[in-house]
């Protein structure tokens, strides 16, 4: 990313009342933050959900000196910085309805593997939970799946630390900025996954991690995965958070059941018997129901139409594609008749496979 586009993305992220959703809204008619920051008030208010008030925060923004700062924290540590629209982007999360428009990212994992795992679950995980999801992941080291979690005590360290174990990528998604690691405890097993993986977060440095920041990283948890699996938690809190949003993103859910009186499992429990979730016991589970072993691995470009076992919803929307030099995601929609769920995914399918690239503003492009 240019690091003049840069400089307004951190700018448009510390606008007052511009969240997540109104910022795609603008990248997606202004392809670019900067234009955002350029525009007539009256051309800001013209835009679905921004009005009067938030197109006068973006006018009277002046904290360009804040943003500047930012970039010089980002260069020092060596951080990645990825816009909504930037290639490196995360393409599982780019289709959810409130992706963050701008990622941190420090280490040398993938965030675009062809299989991603987010692994979430109770910061006091029983010997049962503890057992599983040791078997687990090294049951999954044939597959060399990313683990993604959220660096909590608990479940969340776990998954971790038997990724890192088993050489497998693991990265961490933080609740606060770059600048510091809670807990603190967790300091020197994040360095490790720095070598091995890396940390996420979409705050900027000097952000704490406070209460209402978690579930913030909870979405990120959600969308950035093939599927979640929870392990143990209760009826409430965080595993239980991400969840919902993983059903909300129409993500794959899994959940390991347990003894009814057991307080640890009952949330588990509940999200299986609400079909919720998928129950597993076991690796094999979760790589029948992804199908990870008839999965393609990403071919090279001049061979993108040899895939027999694309779908039919798929090849459908690779020939929209093909028959322009770029479509609008609101074409597709259109044009396919396929729901928006379906859609997403066989475009994220396309991309995993280097079949199709996202462009500015919402647009899909043959490679």
């Amino acid at each position: 990313m240019l690091q003049n586009e840069l400089l307004h993305l951190i700018a448009l992220s510390m606008v007052p009342n511009i969240g997540d959703v109104h910022t795609k809204t603008l990248l997606q008619h202004f392809t670019t933050a900067e234009k955002i920051f350029k525009a007539r008030k009256t051309e800001l208010e013209k835009i679905p959900g921004i009005g009067s008030v938030r197109a006068s925060a973006i006018r009277n923004f002046r904290n360009f000196d804040r943003a500047e700062k930012e970039i010089k924290f980002l260069e020092k540590y060596k951080i990645n910085a990825f816009g909504i629209n930037d290639d490196s982007y995360p393409k599982r999360l780019v289709h959810c309805y409130d992706a963050p428009p701008l990622l941190y990212f420090r280490g040398n994992g993938q965030l675009n593997c062809s299989r991603i795992l987010s692994i979430v679950g109770t910061r006091e995980p029983t010997e049962y939970g503890r057992d599983w999801l040791k078997n687990l992941i090294q049951d999954l080291v044939p597959q060399g799946p990313v683990i993604i979690s959220g660096l909590a005590y608990g479940i969340d360290t776990m998954a971790h630390k038997n990724a890192l174990k088993n050489a497998l990528p693991t990265i961490g998604v933080l609740a606060h900025g770059l600048d510091r690691i809670y807990p603190s405890a967790n300091k020197s097993l994040a360095r490790e996954m720095v070598e091995q993986g890396g940390l996420l977060t979409d705050f900027m440095s000097g952000t704490q991690p406070d209460a209402q920041n978690f579930p913030r990283r909870n979405r990120i948890v959600a969308g950035i995965a093939d599927a979640i699996i929870v392990v143990e938690t209760g009826n409430k809190g965080g595993s239980m958070i991400t969840a919902d949003i993983a059903n909300s993103y129409n993500k794959d859910v899994f959940a390991l059941p347990g003894r009814v009186n057991d307080n640890k499992s009952e949330g588990c429990n509940k999200l299986i018997k609400e079909n919720k979730a998928q129950l597993v016991t076991a690796a094999e589970d979760i790589i029948a129901l992804l199908n990870w072993e008839n999965m393609p691995t990403r071919e090279k470009k001049n061979q993108r139409f040899l895939f027999p076992d694309l779908s039919p919803e798929e090849k459908n929307i690779l020939d929209l594609i093909s028959k322009e030099e770029s479509v609008f995601i609101d074409k597709i929609y259109q044009q396919s008749g396929l729901k928006t769920s379906d859609t997403a995914a066989a475009i994220l399918k396309l991309e995993l496979l280097n079949l199709v690239r996202t462009l500015p503003g919402k647009r899909y492009q043959l490679i």
